[in-house]
């Protein structure tokens, strides 16, 4: 396919595509003449993953990480998602003085183990656990464990549903599922407070 019909397959328009190959990011089609290339399935699918990143406020930079990563892929499926999860991962100033051991010792509670969990991750539970303090707040003992379950269960369930038929569909799987989920799981919490107030307190009409 001309890159025309590159752009109407995956809704990303030609100077976008343009700007991609000029960065590298996207591999050259074939070309047909000096100034003409066509392109293929496997174009589609690594156009859709870098849109997904791109979009998701990922940089060119950390972009083409991931997409390396894809290239040359890891033994592990582990590491290649790892790399997909690092690069959606918000990034504190701090973090690289950040003290991790409680946030160490609050995710051993749900099955982590040292090298299995992006240190952004972990930075990231780090500076939650520090504003809570700060705040002089204190989630309730007998709350945690719900938060702990809870989480268990939703990464155990979305890992189970990543696709297996291509790299490239594994990594906007978690991207994707990284930035538009979160916003609903914090959305569906609220609501869920709600209801159980409304069920404990009783609600008005």
């Amino acid at each position: 396919m001309r890159v025309s019909e590159l752009s109407t397959q995956t809704g990303v328009p030609v100077p976008t595509i343009k700007y991609y190959l000029r960065e590298g990011l996207l591999p050259e089609g074939t070309r047909t003449s000096p100034t003409q290339a066509v392109y293929d399935d496997a174009h589609a699918r690594r156009l859709r993953v870098i849109r997904a990143l791109i979009e998701s406020g990922v940089s060119v930079a950390e972009t083409r990480r991931v997409l390396d990563a894809l290239d040359s892929p890891p033994e592990s499926p582990h590491d290649l998602l790892g790399a997909a999860h690092a690069a959606v991962t918000p990034r504190g100033a701090d973090d690289v003085h950040v003290d991790v051991g409680d946030a160490e010792r609050l995710v051993a509670r749900i099955g982590w183990r040292p090298g299995w969990c992006d240190e952004n991750a972990l930075a990231g539970v780090a500076r939650a656990l520090q504003a809570i303090d700060r705040a002089g707040f204190s989630v309730p003992d007998d709350v945690m464990p719900v938060y702990l379950d809870a989480m268990r269960a939703i990464g155990r369930a979305e890992i189970a549903a990543v696709p297996t038929d291509s790299a490239e569909a594994a990594v906007r799987y978690v991207v994707l599922g990284s930035v538009l989920a979160e916003p609903l799981l914090l959305a569906l919490r609220r609501v869920a407070e709600q209801v159980a107030s409304a069920e404990t307190f009783g609600a008005r009409g």
